[in-house]
């Protein structure tokens, strides 16, 4: 019998089902040596004009991979609504680079615009303090807006980063990114429900995000079909933004389901990035037992 650790149990059905569909997904890849303590899961559910949540280690602060792309996207359209920064050309061109092709090099650009911080050589002491202050801008932001187990201020990294962004990442644990399930299912519902930067923004925000789950590329990188798009039925639609890296795999997924049920799912594997399986079958199942007659 598997023992299933959650934050947020309760007698309803959705976290019931939450459930349910994580302990399936553990036996299934048994062979895989999966963990419950591998996986972390939020669901939100739109119902008429409330929202349903059920969520399984949701306030667990795990690195994000790519997922704090998310935001950086809103804090920008954030900071252009109140004109804190200038909408420009290059930063909207740099924002669709970050979100439809995952482009690393465009999340150092929105980032440096975020803190008013760039990369270069090592600083001394108090020049580094004054870095690094700056570079908590984006999290001072969510922290006012009340997200807490979140941490989004070091840029995305293929190969080690140098200098200056070298130091910040070796020094204290605080300094590496990390997010919760819940914090990052907070912020996507809020983008669909058009409630995060304005109504005309989230809806700009929701074109980036859009994607094809049904076609298949060869790309590792695969934002739609090789994430969350591989568990959707003909009939569904996707908007999302997925990561990996060499220990994770994650996806943070808004959903419509052919019988018209609308979904946040947002899910974090540990330690299994290879098995891209596992993210589509916790999905799969979870989609199952939602996409029923309405």
């Amino acid at each position: 019998m598997i023992f299933l650790q959650s934050l947020a149990v309760t007698a309803d059905g959705l976290q019931k089902s939450l459930e349910e569909a994580v302990s399936a997904t553990v036996r299934e890849f048994e062979s895989k040596n999966l963990q419950t303590n591998q996986i972390a899961v939020t669901l939100r559910v739109f119902r008429a004009e409330k929202e349903e949540q059920a969520s399984f280690r949701g306030k667990e602060s795990i690195y994000p991979a790519s997922v704090v792309k998310l935001f950086y996207l809103v804090a920008a359209h954030q900071w252009m609504e109140n004109q804190t920064i200038k909408d420009t050309p290059e930063l909207r061109q740099a924002l669709r680079d970050m979100i439809v092709d995952s482009s690393n090099d465009a999340t150092h650009y929105v980032l440096d615009v975020l803190t008013d911080t760039q990369s270069g050589p090592e600083l001394s002491g108090p020049e580094m303090a004054v870095w690094i202050l700056k570079r908590n801008a984006v999290n001072r932001l969510f922290l006012k807006q009340g997200y807490r187990g979140i941490n989004a201020n070091q840029k995305p990294w293929c190969e080690a980063p140098y200098g200056r962004d070298r130091v910040f990442v070796e020094g204290p644990p605080s300094n590496r990114n990390a997010l919760t399930t819940d914090a990052v299912a907070k912020l996507l519902a809020d983008i669909v429900a058009g409630r995060s930067a304005s109504p005309k923004r989230d809806g700009e925000m929701m074109d980036l995000l859009r994607r094809d789950p049904f076609r298949q590329t060869l790309d590792p990188d695969d934002q739609a079909h090789g994430f969350t798009g591989g568990a959707l039925k003909p009939g569904a639609k996707l908007w999302s933004k997925a990561g990996w890296t060499s220990k994770t795999r994650h996806d943070a997924a808004y959903v419509e389901l052919p019988n018209g049920t609308r979904i946040v799912v947002v899910v974090f594997t540990v330690d299994q990035a290879n098995e891209r399986g596992i993210l589509q079958a916790l999905c799969k199942r979870l989609f199952e037992t939602l996409d029923t007659p309405p």
